[in-house]
């Protein structure tokens, strides 16, 4: 079925884009966790594991430390410039050896993998998205509420590049994560149809919204919900 609102002309896509932009400011910032996790690394031959894998996973979570702690203070006092260098490239002058350092040396580790999250977060708030989605796309983890919120965060970042669709598609994907989680997933999914209304596509933006009234009755958007579908001429 085609949206309600089509846009072909280029005045109209101008401000379609327009809409869109700066939906990481309005929107995303006051959704962002902290969530320094740690991952189980799969297994391997028992000498390997006991000879490498252990021991770097061992040097990789002390060397991450100092970044970890930094990344930490700035979630309480703001992603400043300052801040965020230090975090991503250390201080030679103390033991910090900064996130890209940890993640060139230690990728395959558990620290890595965190340290590839939190590059992706500083990345966002320095307004580098093409570096933001770049490590957060090499981010998972089985802890669906943090990946929940990098799904959200590739949206943040895609929106930002003009890359709507994709946009769209990591916030539908934050939503479909854990559908049992009656926090995240209707964050998630009244995110994603605020962008798909203010990017015109009005049957997305209704589907989304009407998920939110039929299957989360405790979202503390309901009420906006309402708004919106009687906006979109969908209340019933």
């Amino acid at each position: 079925m085609a949206d309600k609102k089509v846009v072909t002309e280029p005045e109209e896509v101008n401000e379609v884009v327009e809409k869109a932009k700066g939906f990481w400011d309005k929107y995303s910032k006051k959704i962002i966790a902290v969530s320094l996790i740690v991952i189980v690394v799969g297994g391997g031959w028992l000498a390997y594991k006991n000879l490498y894998v252990i021991p770097n996973e061992e040097k990789a979570a002390d060397i991450i430390f100092p970044a970890e702690k930094l990344f930490a203070k700035m979630t309480q006092t703001g992603f400043n410039k300052d801040s965020i260098n230090l975090v991503l490239n250390g201080d030679k002058s103390s033991a910090n050896a900064g996130l890209l350092s940890i993640i060139k040396k230690y990728g395959g580790t558990s620290a890595g993998n965190r340290a590839r999250y939190m590059a992706g977060v500083c990345y966002l708030y320095s307004k580098d998205f093409s570096n933001s989605v770049k490590y957060l796309k090499e981010f998972s983890t089985e802890a669906t509420q943090v990946q929940t919120v990098a799904y959200l965060l590739l949206g943040d970042a895609n929106a930002e590049l003009k890359k709507n669709d994709e946009a769209l598609d990591y916030y539908k994907k934050a939503a479909a994560l854990n559908t049992k989680d009656e926090f995240m997933t209707p964050e998630a999914l009244y995110k994603a149809a605020m962008f798909a209304e203010v990017s015109g596509k009005s049957n997305d933006a209704i589907e989304l919204y009407k998920n939110i009234k039929d299957n989360y009755p405790k979202s503390a958007h309901l009420n906006d919900v309402e708004k919106a579908l009687a906006k979109l001429g969908a209340s019933n």
